[in-house]
């Protein structure tokens, strides 16, 4: 039986993998958990974020919607039956201050919270699942390494 680890690195290049992995991951978040996404610009963040909200639409009998980056409009909500999901990203942000005024983490334990660009807010937040996504050497690979699950989590999606 294969034992995940927290440093573990996960190769995503296929977009099936990336599918099949967020898949997983949408079975353990619940209502209240925050998750932010790390990675430059293209490496896969929304795509993933795209696999793991239309996963738990399709599990609780709702059509999967269309998922975009709220880069322009900085957060997009989404109806998952079970909870409403905020997904916020933060790329276009030039000042922590900024965060201050789109109600980011102020219903946080009544949603699911997926923050993209996290590194833009000042108040880091504890009990939060980090996703770094990154580039191989030739960026035509792509990896994902998770923190912030226990072990048990891990090998549950793993």
């Amino acid at each position: 039986m294969h034992i995940a680890t927290n440093s573990e690195i996960i190769d995503i290049t296929l977009e099936v993998k990336t599918a099949e992995l967020a898949k997983k991951f949408s079975k353990i978040l619940k209502k209240g958990d925050v998750v932010f996404f790390y990675g430059e610009i293209g490496v896969g963040k929304t795509t993933f974020i795209r696999y793991l909200v239309n996963c738990l639409q399709v599990n609780n009998g709702l059509n999967p919607t269309e998922i975009t980056s709220p880069t322009f409009n900085l957060i997009n909500e989404y109806d998952v039956g079970i909870f409403t999901i905020q997904h916020y990203d933060l790329y276009r942000l030039t000042r922590s201050d900024e965060t201050k005024n789109i109600g980011l983490l102020e219903n946080k334990k009544e949603i699911l919270t997926l923050i993209e660009w996290p590194e833009k807010i000042d108040n880091k937040i504890d009990n939060k699942i980090d996703l770094f996504f990154k580039y191989g050497e030739d960026m035509s690979k792509r990896f994902l390494s998770i923190k912030g699950l226990s072990n048990e989590k891990l090998n549950e999606i793993s």
